[in-house]
């Protein structure tokens, strides 16, 4: 994206984006020691594998929504910005649901899993996440209307 002057600007969104990856990170490291160690305590080994696979699958799904985003906002000085950002998220989604579907036929019938902690690191990595989107999403301070190049004032020449 340029402004009046012409220079490249990035996307006002990409801090956002980058504050909810490192958050996201922290908070994921946090969940995938918590799930392993409950795993663990309440279900042996295979409760801790199940707890930190479901922890890591739900921090690689939001990594990847945002880090599509981001890539995409590299694009946002060209023309066909609005498509290239719509393809690329909508690719990043589809990854997400077709990685989804190969690691539920994978994992189906390990023996080294516990379904119910799988599940529940599942879910709390996911609600973790949302917790931390809207967060850092509700305490950043954009305009309403971000990224918006005005016209130049015409002069009385």
């Amino acid at each position: 994206m340029t402004d009046a002057s012409g220079a490249n600007r990035t996307p006002t969104s990409n801090p956002v984006l980058k504050r909810a990856l490192a958050w996201g990170g922290v908070l994921a490291a946090i969940i995938l020691v918590l799930a392993g160690g409950l795993g663990y305590l309440f279900a042996g080994t295979d409760g801790l594998w199940s707890g930190v696979v479901g922890a890591l699958i739900a921090v690689v799904f939001m990594g990847i929504t945002a880090a599509s985003i981001l890539f995409a906002n590299r694009f946002s000085g060209s023309d066909l910005f609005v498509g290239v950002f719509f393809g690329v998220v909508l690719g990043g989604w589809l990854l997400k649901l077709v990685v989804f579907i190969v690691l539920v036929v994978l994992l189906r019938n390990a023996p080294w899993l516990n379904g119910t902690v799988l599940f529940l690191s599942l879910v709390a990595g996911v609600l973790a996440s949302l917790a931390v989107d809207v967060l850092v999403v509700a305490r950043s301070r954009l305009p309403y209307a971000s990224d918006v190049v005005l016209p130049k004032v015409p002069t009385d020449d």
